[in-house]
């Protein structure tokens, strides 16, 4: 009689990181670091700067922690939470100087960039309208055919990136509502944000082992993520990261990196 060894099953669990000026948000910065497997460090441009994103690198290689480039609409006011007309040039313009200034940091940090994540407005813009997911797509693949290409679970952005030649990671959002289309809920509106732990980690764990969110309104999704994401700028997010951990582990997950 055969014995097969049982199949090993792996989710990544990223955090947006580096969204912060001066040392203030270092010290919660790192412990996230101590859980996550892949961190989304902010560019400079909608959060952080020069020495936040080379103090985040740097901390981030120390835990081996796969590292990813988070350009933004250069929308410093509203956090990059803004949607902003931008030419496809003055658009790639702005990616490829932000994915540039990252990987700087990382050859400096004697490590590299992985993989790419649009932040906040541009993630979104670029989930449902192609062209716009091509100039990203585009973008990256001007920078470093090699990287890795990190958008929403069934989006334009994901299907942008294979028509560029790249290697996609599809993404679901442990600690975000979801419409009924796959899309997630607008911030302007209650509830887009989800901080009670346990909750959140219930939902990773679902969209892990049975690839199915449910909308706010009660609809079920499929949903089929490499990684998944909890916010690092959500007040609990600390406890959210360490509580989903917990919980995937549980579920007989290992946690690791999708771009290696």
């Amino acid at each position: 009689m055969t014995s097969h060894k049982p199949v090993q099953l792996s989710i990544d669990l990223n955090a947006d990181l580096g969204e912060y000026t001066g040392t203030d948000g270092a010290e919660l910065d790192d412990a996230i670091l101590d859980v996550v497997s892949s961190a989304n460090i902010a560019c400079g441009v909608h959060a952080g700067d020069a020495e936040v994103m080379q103090r985040t690198v740097e901390a981030a290689a120390k835990r081996s922690v796969s590292i990813g480039a988070h350009p933004s609409y250069p929308d410093r006011e509203g956090f990059g939470r803004r949607e902003m007309e931008l030419s496809p040039r003055d658009l790639a313009v702005e990616i490829i100087s932000q994915i540039e200034a990252l990987a700087a940091c990382c050859a400096k940090a004697g490590t590299r960039l992985m993989y790419v994540k649009p932040h906040g407005a541009l993630y979104n813009v670029a989930a449902r309208e192609a062209a716009i997911a091509r100039v990203v797509a585009d973008s990256v693949r001007h920078v470093d055919r090699g990287l890795v290409l990190l958008g929403l679970a069934g989006s334009a952005l994901v299907r942008e990136g294979e028509r560029a030649g790249l290697a996609v990671a599809r993404e679901a959002f442990a600690d975000r509502a979801y419409l009924p289309d796959g899309t997630l809920l607008s911030r302007s509106r209650a509830g887009a944000v989800l901080h009670d732990a346990e909750e959140v980690a219930t939902r990773a764990v679902s969209m892990a082992r049975d690839c199915a969110v449910t909308s706010i309104d009660g609809v079920r999704l499929s949903v089929k993520a490499d990684s998944l994401c909890v916010h690092g700028d959500n007040p609990e997010a600390l406890a959210l990261v360490t509580e989903t951990r917990a919980a995937l582990e549980k579920a007989g997950f290992t946690i690791a990196p999708f771009a290696r």
